[in-house]
């Protein structure tokens, strides 16, 4: 399923003048037998999103106005299908040993609501949680005094779990709280009961709410353009990994780590920056000199899923210098799906149940933006955003990634700060009041073929990947490109008379269906970079 890609013919040659030769239109039609990495990934999990919880409620202890529901925020977010929230460890703890939920000590958010309503959406909830509250990092010398110091306390040694104890504590609250053991003992429960003004709300003790069932260990642990104040090592991750999954397998205490307070709650690697899997085996190695092997023979691993973060451009790379145009690429164009193996390859190596998931990806919309989508032919920069958006999770599928989460829900930048140099400032999938195209893919997306399980891939340029469900089996056609070009292909439908085409609306909640009369089976279509589904009636 690897697609050369014409960068890397470039390298070869060591001559950028062989670019336009390697672009050219001469795509012929590349019949394969059904391929598939073995992994049954769902669509609906590869259209996920990453939020803050200001993204949920308009008011952070009341979600609804008066007596009727009023919540666009939510039915905003009822677009993805899973969300990633960012979640500062100061909100819960912001005072060393004394945790608030609802509310938060810090912003008085009501994580409890957040956490009800995506539950009752059907929105599977990633709970991050990241930076160092103040009270930690104000043990740094002043220069470093940040939130993105390692999260120990300045001087210990960081290839100990004990040195991260005061996070793994923290996330044993969380998880009490919010996994699915209701068997906590409550004495364990420290919340802050103080009001912060008279008449305010108080947290109240509540334990196996079942609302989360994923908690990830710090956002970018290997932060290189921080240097060593925030940069961990793989062993130095792994140690912080062990004290936060399960306290180094119980010995840092009775109520410390995640899987400490709930054993099915699933703990995922802090995404990486640079999806460099040898991180991802120096972490191994130390767990198997610090934890051992379990009785199977398998290495006793403090990580149920491994995760990176990747962005798809043409500034990666000392080659960069020959052909860049320092902006987005599409998805199928780059070396993401060669990154997304090595990783997919080397979690089955592991064990079965080990997932691989990438929790940031997307484009940006400003102009200047190493990252930006660009127009093509007569689609709007918004457009290829949402094109691109869609194919990365098709793309994903294909390599067997289990999960997707999008960056982000809501632009970081105020309206009319388009024109500063932040790379990811406008890179939101939703804007204040509607949907972005981009979202109106992934929704449509998920109403029509959510439940549908990636099975193969049957033709490589278009691509037709091949998704089943209940019986029934959904065609998924998109050209692997970025300058509108188009493919004549026949897609064999059997015994089929009719067809159904699902096309992509921009602004609306459901795909465009047309049914089309078939002869002999066999339907001709003329295929986009617009991913179009089909399937037989």
């Amino acid at each position: 399923m690897k697609k050369v890609h014409a960068l890397n013919f470039v390298l070869l040659l060591s001559l950028p003048l062989f670019l336009t030769e390697c672009r050219s239109d001469n795509h012929q039609k590349e019949e394969v037998p059904v391929v598939s990495t073995g992994t049954k990934v769902k669509m609906k999990d590869m259209l996920g999103i990453n939020a803050f919880e200001w993204d949920f409620l308009q008011d952070p202890n009341n979600p609804n106005d008066g007596s009727k529901i009023y919540e666009p925020k939510m039915e905003l977010m009822k677009s993805f299908s899973s969300v990633r929230h960012y979640m500062d460890w100061e909100k819960l703890e912001d005072s060393p040993g004394i945790y608030s939920f609802n509310p938060t000590k810090r912003g008085g958010w009501n994580y409890d609501a957040v956490y009800a309503r995506a539950k009752q959406e059907g929105i599977v909830m990633l709970a991050c949680l990241k930076n160092v509250p103040d009270w930690l990092f104000n043990s740094y010398p002043k220069h470093q005094r940040e939130v993105d110091v390692v999260a120990v306390k300045y001087g210990a040694n960081r290839e100990q779990p004990a040195s991260y104890i005061e996070q793994a504590k923290a996330i044993y609250q969380f998880v009490a709280r919010y996994g699915s053991n209701k068997h906590i003992d409550t004495n364990a429960i420290v919340l802050n009961t103080k009001p912060r003004w008279h008449g305010d709300e108080v947290n109240k003790v509540k334990v196996g709410l079942d609302l989360v069932n994923y908690v990830e260990c710090n956002n970018e642990p290997d932060k290189w353009w921080k240097g060593q104040m925030a940069q961990q090592t793989g062993r130095e991750y792994a140690a912080n990994l062990s004290a936060f999954y399960d306290g180094h397998k119980g010995k840092l205490g009775k109520y410390v780590g995640a899987k400490t307070a709930d054993p099915n709650i699933k703990v995922v690697i802090g995404g990486l920056a640079r999806p460099d899997i040898n991180y991802i085996k120096e972490i191994v190695e130390w767990c198997k000199e610090n934890r051992g092997y379990k009785a199977d023979g398998s290495v006793d691993l403090c990580f149920d899923v491994i995760n990176y973060h990747l962005y798809s451009n043409d500034n990666t790379g000392w080659f960069a210098k020959f052909y860049s145009t320092k902006r987005g690429i599409a998805p199928e164009l780059g070396n993401m799906p060669e990154i997304a193996d090595t990783f997919v390859n080397y979690a089955k190596s592991l064990g079965s149940d080990i997932e691989v998931w990438t929790t940031e990806t997307g484009y940006d919309l400003n102009s200047k933006s190493i990252q930006r989508a660009i127009p093509i032919g007569a689609k709007s920069v918004l457009l290829t955003q949402a094109d691109w958006i869609l194919r990365t999770s098709l793309m994903y599928a294909r390599q067997g990634v289990n999960r997707v989460f999008f960056y982000l829900a809501f632009d970081i930048l105020a309206p009319g700060a388009e024109d500063t140099e932040t790379p990811f400032g406008t890179s939101g999938l939703l804007n204040a009041d509607k949907r972005r195209p981009a979202a109106d893919y992934l929704l449509q997306t998920g109403k029509l073929m959510g439940e549908y399980v990636y099975e193969g891939t049957i033709n490589k340029d278009p691509f037709v990947d091949v998704y089943k469900y209940n019986g029934k089996t959904m065609y998924v056609l998109v050209v692997p490109d970025e300058k509108d070009r188009r493919e004549t292909y026949e897609l064999d439908l059997g015994k089929a008379k009719m067809a159904r085409i699902h096309e992509l609306k921009p602004g609306a909640d459901q795909m465009v269906p047309k049914d089309i009369a078939i002869k002999d089976g066999v339907l001709k279509l003329t295929v986009t970079e617009t991913p179009i589904f089909v399937e037989a009636l």
